[in-house]
């Protein structure tokens, strides 16, 4: 057995069942994920639990659990939904300025999406020899130990995966006022962000509801934005077919004595590398996966390379219409393209994009609950975070508290410091899950890998990822990446008492027990070990 399997406990009191669902939300009791100060307070490494449907040893009910719900297509819109959010249309230019001309910028697109597709099956091995939702989380504990797997979940549901999808709600409320205001009158601030707000009270509602609406949100609105894709790739070919291919020429494309430094083809992978992120999102659900150990890896075979032919067909079709100095000095790239090309039918731009981060948004939403609630679920968050509703088996509490987090994001003028964090902070734990990988390899090499990568992938991505962490500090150093550092460590802070130590606050127990009745949650059947 795994070290990451459970030592048996003592079954949850869920009170009476029925066909799986309790009827009435009860207390925490001994032995269940929610009994102690932060979950399960384990912090040995050993006791990280899976969410299957199992019969009790003093009782003939099934415990409430999570369901499998995404299949393959639901998979892959997943990846694609959240990789392709406003960038592609709005400012694909970070590359470009870089680089400083075509060739190049379209090099280090592909090759953004080749790291990418190498990072994810990495990811796909990680998966299916570790079957449990959360990511980086169960990889990063199964390979170091309970803490770095604490970390990561303290930085993330505190702080990254809230404002990501804080800013992809803003993006949504900057594109859905377009069409309602002039351009020398633009939508107020405050007009934004009551409609940014208003978007992650919609999509948390319908990730509360049910798996299948959100599953069926995310299939609809990845489907819209390839639609407005293949629009715009069709553009570009249209135009390609008329002559326009100055820009694209080689003797254009590659300028002599253009050539880009090595510390600008860093920034420029950085940039790119943003566009691409979201390609780990599917490992977020892995226990919500209808077959993992085929779906995950189809999805990821599918998604990833559709995101990087998109990409690069869309560039190609932008440099059909403009020179790359019109492209680096138009504030929205596709508007610009939209403008010159569609002439009535230029709405269609925002539209789309309004469409395309609408779906990010909600792909995030679905993949962040599920982190909060592993991290819960193993005791490294409060443990109402850890439970789940009765009858939707949605694990609204971790949903809720994700879309607070968001909001408050929402409010101030400008949080883009924290954009900068987010980068540099995950791929300093991609760097560490990928490492993972190689340990894992000679620490537990009899853990079956139903997938696997050959081990140079995994060191290629290792040391893309050391990469991508210095070369922010050393090309654009700034105080937020050493604040970042001590943010992350300051998690210690919280561990060591409440987790390490086990101090379990008195007043916590009926505050649980209250929302508890309020939400209408109880925690989750675990499987003992057989």
């Amino acid at each position: 057995m795994s070290d990451y399997e459970l030592k048996e406990r003592s079954p949850s009191g869920h009170g009476d069942s029925v066909n799986g669902a309790a009827k009435t939300p009860t207390s925490p009791t001994k032995g269940s994920a929610a009994s102690t100060p932060m979950g399960t307070g384990k912090e040995d490494g050993s006791a990280l639990t899976p969410d299957v449907k199992v019969k009790t040893p003093d009782s003939d009910h099934q415990g409430v659990t999570m369901e499998r719900k995404v299949g393959l297509i639901s998979g892959v819109a997943l990846i694609v939904g959240t990789m392709i959010g406003s960038g592609i249309f709005v400012s694909p230019k970070g590359v470009l300025r870089e680089t400083g001309s075509v060739g190049p910028c379209l090099m280090i697109w592909l090759a953004c999406g080749v790291l990418a597709m190498l990072g994810a099956l990495a990811y796909a091995e990680l998966g299916t020899a570790i079957p449990k939702s959360g990511a980086e989380y169960p990889y990063l504990w199964e390979a170091f130990g309970p803490i770095p797997a604490y970390l990561y979940s303290w930085t993330s549901v505190i702080v990254t995966r809230p404002s990501m999808l804080a800013l992809i709600s803003l993006s949504f409320a900057d594109y859905a006022t377009e069409p309602f205001y002039d351009v020398h009158c633009p939508a107020p601030d405050s007009v934004k962000k009551i409609l940014a707000v208003l978007l992650v009270l919609l999509i948390t509602f319908a990730n509360c509801w049910s798996v299948k609406l959100a599953t069926s949100i995310q299939n609809f609105f990845t489907a819209a934005k390839l639609l407005a894709v293949a629009l715009l790739i069709m553009v570009g070919f249209v135009m390609l077919g008329f002559g326009n291919t100055e820009h694209l020429q080689i003797e254009n494309s590659f300028p002599s004595g253009k050539s880009p430094s090595i510390s600008a083809i860093g920034v420029a992978f950085y940039q790119g590398l943003w566009a691409y992120d979201g390609w780990n999102n599917l490992n977020f659900v892995t226990e919500e996966i209808k077959n993992p150990y085929v779906n995950l890896p189809r999805s990821i075979i599918v998604g990833i390379p559709l995101v990087t032919g998109c990409y690069l067909l869309v560039n190609i079709a932008y440099f059909t219409v403009m020179s790359p100095l019109e492209l680096l000095e138009s504030p929205a790239v596709a508007a610009t393209l939209g403008t010159r090309t569609l002439g009535v039918m230029a709405w269609i731009i925002p539209l789309s994009v309004a469409f395309s981060t609408f779906g990010a948004a909600n792909g995030t939403c679905f993949t962040s609950g599920r982190l909060c609630y592993v991290a819960a679920r193993e005791g490294h968050m409060v443990s109402i975070l850890s439970m789940v509703h009765v009858r939707r088996l949605t694990p609204s509490p971790a949903l809720i508290f994700n879309a607070v987090l968001s909001v408050l994001m929402i409010l101030p003028s400008n949080f883009d410091v924290l954009v900068n964090y987010f980068s540099f902070a995950a791929w300093m734990f991609y760097g560490g899950t990928f490492l993972g990988l190689i340990v894992l390899r000679f620490t537990k090499p009899d853990m079956p890998r139903p997938y696997k990568v050959p081990i140079i992938v995994a060191i290629v991505v290792t040391v893309a990822s050391a990469y991508l962490v210095v070369a922010p500090v050393i090309f654009e150093p700034a105080l937020e990446y050493l604040y970042a550092l001590l943010f992350i460590f300051a998690g210690l802070l919280l561990y060591i008492p409440f987790v390490h130590y086990k101090i379990s606050p008195k007043w916590m127990d009926p505050i649980t027990r209250q929302l508890q009745c309020i939400l209408d949650v109880v925690p989750t059947e675990q499987e003992p070990l057989g």
